[in-house]
């Protein structure tokens, strides 16, 4: 709480509304990143309900509850990672449910939302779309010729399976 009692992020809120947002905002990562309009509207800190946060107690039983939650998701994310299925999709929502009430998961979920845009916008130009296309026929070519030499050296068209 600063001047007049009023908290920091209303003064912030109260600032832009009245000069409008700045160009770049600093970052808790460090960086300088242009506000979206998602992120801009969402100060960082707990998103739990009014009367919850009202109560000590009640606020530090929902933040147990919001870790543990998370943990679980995180650690099946986790076991999923060698095994057929979408382990770092699991694990993000494990983290989202942690940002849900946590300001370090909300920096890393802002951080990693930044990074997979970009990530995609870049796997999307033209160029890098023709060399991605090339580097994945040219892997299907080898697979598909290793795969034949190996039926063709171990006669495994002509064994009977039984």
């Amino acid at each position: 709480m600063t001047e007049a009692g009023r908290p920091v992020q209303e003064q912030a809120r109260r600032r832009d509304s009245q000069t409008g947002p700045s160009a770049a905002t600093a970052d808790p990562v460090g960086e300088d990143v242009a506000p979206s309009p998602k992120t801009a509207a969402r100060p960082y800190g707990s998103r739990a309900p009014l009367f919850i946060k009202r109560s000590r107690l009640l606020h530090l039983f929902w933040r147990i509850g919001v870790f543990i939650t998370g943990l679980a998701v995180v650690g099946a994310g986790i076991i999923l990672l060698p095994l057929p299925g979408p382990g770092w999709v699991v694990i993000f929502a494990g983290v989202a449910i942690w940002a849900g009430e946590f300001t370090w998961a909300q920096v890393v979920l802002r951080w990693t939302k930044r990074k997979v845009t970009s990530a995609t916008q870049q796997a999307l130009r033209p160029e890098v779309r023709r060399r991605n296309i090339a580097l994945t026929a040219a892997t299907l070519v080898t697979v598909a010729t290793v795969a034949a030499i190996l039926v063709v050296h171990l006669d495994l068209l002509s064994r009977s399976i039984v």
